[in-house]
């Protein structure tokens, strides 16, 4: 595909028109809902979506976007940022990690805070850039930092296996990837939910394949429609959803199907599978621990984890956040960022209080940049 029907393929899902039209079949189908009904987009790139083009102001009174826990950066809880800060402050150590962690504040300061005090710390867009850093840096220890839900997990993946396979030696790992259908599971069990529909990240399952959202359907009785982050994406998502609901169905569809299949990328899957294992626990930012829902180098190659090599001068106690913020019940999808009494006053972009302001995914991030405050 050329250069030019590329960008008229994008502009296609922003057309204006095409979302005007969405929005009236919307309307009509949601005219005939007996009951308000919530729907979650479980990632923080559909929350962006939604507030840069104002599909929330579209909704009828009786559809409305709740935030969910698709945030890798929101989401994780101030002592593993406290890992990365301690890990970057090591003699002979380059730390380096995506670039959305830079401002992410832990309890004795962020990444940013750090490179302050004389941390190297490297931001990377791909974690194999941290294998050019390792050769201009022979006499270094590099850290990679790796966070992400299953959409990034592979590239780590990649990354280890040219380390091992060329034998590179001072390169080490901090594992923090996590999943999808864990936390999603944990919300529906929870005395407060109010979903009743989920937005599926697309990206997420370009890896795993929408498989992984069966449960949901079929075990709790939600509707999942994956979807892709374009406007016209989720405005058909949000249609098919409310069609379910007036025909009485509840199905797992793939609006995103130019890219989703249901079983996924298998190699990458395989590739996953070669290097990690499920972590028992991981502790969740605003949801606590939540089993099965991490990942972790497997025992054999703990000669190159971090988290047990450096596991002598790392915290294990949990750390909560600033007792203002309410990230933990944005993303959950009880609150909403306008809710918390510091949004846009204490918690802004500069000067953040919680995980949900930092990330460029995050909700309070989104409702900031798009919301029509006052800067």
């Amino acid at each position: 595909m050329n250069e030019l029907k590329l960008k008229d393929l994008y502009d296609g899902f922003r057309d204006p028109k095409a979302i005007r039209a969405l929005k009236k079949l919307i309307d009509e189908e949601a005219s005939k809902l007996p009951h308000k009904i919530n729907v979650m987009e479980v990632c923080g790139g559909h929350t962006h979506t939604i507030m840069k083009y104002g599909l929330n102001q579209l909704m009828p009174d009786n559809v409305e976007f709740i935030h969910g826990p698709g945030c890798p950066v929101c989401v994780m809880p101030k002592e593993r940022i406290d890992h990365a800060y301690i890990l970057s402050l090591q003699e002979d150590v380059i730390l380096v990690t995506l670039g959305d962690m830079i401002k992410v504040p832990g309890s004795k300061g962020s990444l940013q805070d750090a490179r302050s005090k004389g941390a190297d710390v490297r931001f990377v867009y791909s974690p194999l850039d941290t294998i050019r850093i390792a050769k201009e840096n022979p006499n270094k220890k590099i850290i990679f930092f790796a966070i992400g839900f299953e959409t990034t997990t592979p590239m780590t993946a990649a990354l280890l296996e040219h380390v091992i396979k060329n034998k590179i030696d001072n390169i080490l790992f901090h594992i923090n990837h996590i999943t999808v259908p864990q936390p999603m599971k944990v919300l529906l069990e929870s005395s407060d939910c109010k979903i009743d529909a989920f937005i599926g990240p697309s990206h997420v399952s370009v890896i795993t394949g929408s498989k992984i959202y069966e449960e949901f359907v079929s075990k709790y009785k939600k509707t999942v429609v994956v979807a892709g982050f374009e406007p016209v994406d989720v405005m058909q998502s949000i249609l098919a959803i409310v069609k379910q609901f007036n025909e009485n169905r509840c199905e797992l569809e793939i609006e995103y199907s130019r890219a989703v299949s249901n079983d996924g990328n298998l190699a990458a899957q395989k590739l996953i599978n070669k290097f990690f294992t499920k972590a028992t626990h991981f502790r969740w930012r605003g949801l606590g621990d939540i089993a099965d829902s991490a990942l972790k180098l497997k025992d054999e190659y703990s000669n190159i984890d971090a988290e047990k090599i450096y596991k002598d001068i790392l915290p294990t106690e949990k750390i909560d956040d600033h007792k203002l913020c309410i990230c933990g019940d944005i993303m959950r999808g009880v609150a909403k960022p306008n809710d918390c009494k510091v949004f846009g006053k204490a918690c802004k972009p500069n000067s953040p209080l919680g995980s949900c302001m930092v990330s460029s995914e995050g909700a309070c991030s989104a409702y900031y940049k798009y919301g029509n405050l006052i800067k």
